[in-house]
């Protein structure tokens, strides 16, 4: 269920080097990346991990920047699932749609304001 989980951070050099370094060791590599975010993984359909820089310009701390992302298998579960959230109390955070290469996915916070999505590729 789990896709990938992401973390903050404010230096993405020092972090890229890091986890570069760390997930060779595991087998894993970049599966993606753009200047505010680096996946790593072994393949899309495992869980990945992302350095990312948050999204609302704030610094990365424990916390912003963390999300967690569930994977669908079609982009119709993704507009369900983000309509669902909300529906259910939760906060809009972008509308479920295309986000580049491939990429849907829609993002919504729970009622304690953690941040979710739910994504497919293709």
């Amino acid at each position: 269920m789990i896709g990938y989980v992401t973390l903050g951070t404010n230096d993405m050099p020092r972090a890229s080097a890091f986890y570069d370094a760390l997930f060779a060791e595991l087998g894993a590599r970049r599966l993606m990346e753009s200047e505010r975010y680096i996946f790593w993984g072994i393949s899309f359909d495992k869980p990945s991990l992302v350095m990312i820089k948050p999204f609302d310009g704030q610094p990365a701390s424990v916390g912003n920047g963390v999300m967690v992302a569930l994977v669908m298998n079609s982009r119709d579960k993704v507009d369900r699932a983000h309509a669902k959230a909300l529906a259910l109390g939760g906060s809009d955070e972008g509308a479920p749609g295309e986000r580049g290469d491939g990429f849907y996915a829609g993002y919504f916070r729970d009622l304690e304001g953690n941040k979710l999505n739910a994504f497919c590729m293709g």
